[in-house]
């Protein structure tokens, strides 16, 4: 229950919560911190804040304050990968990336958690890269006080469903490329998806150990990549020869090499063309001609799903439909758009 005073007589009274100040353009933070011991020169700030009146509260036993259950939702809703800020500023805990890696959100029970009104948790978009100390949800109770109960309700969901916020670490990749295309191969034009793979696989933490180079016939391709894994690649990676041209054949090649569980076209632009399958326990990566024009593809997407032990096959690629449209911004900020979200 809370009872209110005027705040000229709160002199010499705690505050029972943090008091926000915002400053449009300029500031939004936090003025007074729970605790704060009102002073006769803070009156004149506080009605500056719109305080008229000042919570005297009387906490039953059971009921929570808004930092406690922030405290207690948050432990609920972080899983691995996933660590708490130090303590709750204006009745918000926020949760930050233990270390690099990509995101997962359960998002039905996030959705079921947030149903409950009185609580609430907001994320970045699952599957999005993080880095280490980035913060990727947050959660407070709504009201000032609640019933224990609305909160153990919350934090049942989040245990029986959960984790629902965790960060999954990225193995690191022993990547063999293969580079297909008569016109590479014979020399008439220079590669330039060697630079390209090479920058994207070293930025998450994977190396290049092998590139080979294959014309555009079944069989060589096949045996490059045959080659590549019996060479130590964990992770195999084509690039062109995707399309529907007569000597577009490097997924056949693939086959060739006896990969399995291969699904070829996605709903994501740049990437349609894109092929993902496995040779016994290796993934193999295909990618079309636009992963050497835009700096953004379906492979962006793919590439960090995989290297966290993730299986894609046609229904992920069919919900990639809904947000797989990339903007070709001219200034890209990936991951920080609506691209693979």
């Amino acid at each position: 229950m809370t009872d209110t005073i005027p705040v000229d007589q709160a002199v010499g009274m705690v505050l029972p919560h943090d008091i926000t100040e915002i400053v449009k353009d300029t500031f939004k933070g936090r003025a007074f911190k729970k605790g704060h011991i009102i002073r006769t020169e803070d009156i004149e700030h506080l009605k500056r804040l719109g305080k008229e009146h000042i919570y005297v509260l009387h906490l039953g036993p059971e009921e929570i304050h808004e930092n406690e259950a922030a405290e207690v939702l948050a432990s609920a809703l972080a899983g691995a990968g996933a660590t708490l800020s130090t303590e709750p500023v204006e009745g918000k805990i926020a949760i930050h990336a233990a270390h690099d890696g990509i995101l997962k959100v359960n998002e039905e029970a996030l959705y079921q958690f947030n149903l409950l009104g009185e609580v609430m948790c907001s994320t970045l978009q699952t599957n999005t890269p993080v880095t280490k100390g980035e913060t990727i949800a947050a959660t407070r109770l709504i009201p000032l006080l609640s019933k224990r109960a609305i909160v153990e309700q919350a934090t049942n969901i989040a245990n029986t469903h959960g984790p629902i916020v965790e960060v999954k670490m990225l193995r690191k990749a022993r990547a063999g490329l293969i580079i297909t295309g008569n016109e590479i191969f014979s020399g008439r034009i220079e590669d330039k998806f060697e630079k390209v793979l090479r920058e994207k696989l070293e930025a998450i933490g994977s190396d290049v150990i092998s590139v080979r180079f294959a014309p555009d016939d079944i069989g060589k391709i096949a045996t490059a990549i045959t080659e590549a894994i019996a060479n130590g690649a964990d992770m195999i990676i084509t690039s062109g020869g995707m399309s529907v041209d007569p000597d577009d054949v490097t997924r056949l090649g693939i086959a060739e090499a006896g990969a399995t569980d291969c699904y070829y076209g996605t709903p994501v632009l740049p990437g349609a063309m894109f092929l993902s399958g496995w040779i016994g326990s290796v993934p193999v990566l295909g990618l079309p001609a636009c992963g050497m024009f835009h700096k953004i593809t379906v492979f962006d997407l793919i590439l960090p799903r995989i290297l966290s032990g993730e299986t894609i096959g046609r229904e992920e690629f069919a919900r990639m439909g809904h947000g797989g449209l990339c903007r070709n911004c001219k200034q890209c900020q990936y991951p920080v758009c609506n691209f693979g979200k």
